[in-house]
């Protein structure tokens, strides 16, 4: 099977040599890495030209690492290096409260606003974070004109994901799929055309044995989400890799 971890942040990965091996040895063939703040996006792009042809980078501003006084640095260089990069991501919405104290709601739309601007006029994809911002999240990126969207691990109501897939916007799944029952339900409802798998690593998962994702976990996911679908691996693989390749633009054939 050829495999795409679709979000990754390959930056936080202790021991990246030997988890990009163990996920070539399963089966994955491109990796898109995404930043998070002004540091992150510098690092991803010095990764992505170490393992060029294999990590393909996507720049952002996490609404987590959002920092009032070098957001315009950080929007410079991404709109600077967007040559260099297959997306815009990872950016968004993120209304829990321990979020929200850092960067208000206000803040974090403002913020999404002026990057989205970005992608729509760079005709980029963007990958969206959008924890418990799932509606307001959507109406930002439709009203921005983006032609592409991922809703990253996607866990909201059913009345927003059926918006997403009105616009032709995909979700993207991961390994939470297995035991989440909110993700599992977006991911059984989602149509196969506009689904994306990925790990998220390093994101620690489980609910009472808690594990740290790689690269490699991508498996995990495709399995989780093949069991709910009732679909076989290798189709699934199939599908979702090829979904990918149109997704970003990447330089594989379908």
């Amino acid at each position: 099977m050829k495999l795409i971890d679709s979000h990754c942040h390959l930056e936080e990965i202790e021991n990246l040599n030997a988890a990009i091996e163990k996920a070539k040895s399963v089966g994955v063939i491109a990796i898109i890495a995404v930043g998070s703040d002004y540091q992150s996006n510098k690092q991803i792009l010095e990764i992505a030209k170490k393992y060029s042809g294999f990590v393909y980078p996507a720049l952002g501003i996490h609404p987590s690492r959002i920092d009032s006084s070098k957001v315009d640095q950080t929007l410079q260089f991404i709109e600077d290096h967007l040559a260099e990069a297959r997306a815009i991501g990872e950016v968004g919405l993120d209304y829990h409260k321990r979020v929200v104290a850092s960067a208000p709601k206000e803040l974090q739309k403002s913020v999404l606003t002026d990057i989205l601007a970005i992608a729509k006029k760079h005709h980029k994809p963007v990958i969206i974070h959008n924890r418990y911002a799932w509606q307001d999240s959507f109406t930002l990126v439709e009203k921005a004109g983006v032609e592409k969207a991922v809703f990253h691990w996607y866990t909201g109501p059913t009345s927003t994901l059926r918006d997403i897939v009105s616009k032709g916007y995909a979700i993207s799944a991961t390994p939470a799929a297995e035991y989440h029952s909110e993700h599992r339900r977006a991911v059984k409802a989602i149509s196969l055309e506009n689904l994306l798998i990925e790990t998220d690593s390093p994101v620690d998962y489980g609910t009472e044995l808690r594990w740290r994702a790689e690269p490699a976990d991508i498996i995990r996911t495709l399995k989780a989400v093949a069991e709910a679908r009732g679909i076989g691996e290798q189709e699934l693989a199939q599908i979702t890799t090829n979904n990918a390749i149109k997704f970003f633009g990447l330089p594989f054939r379908d």
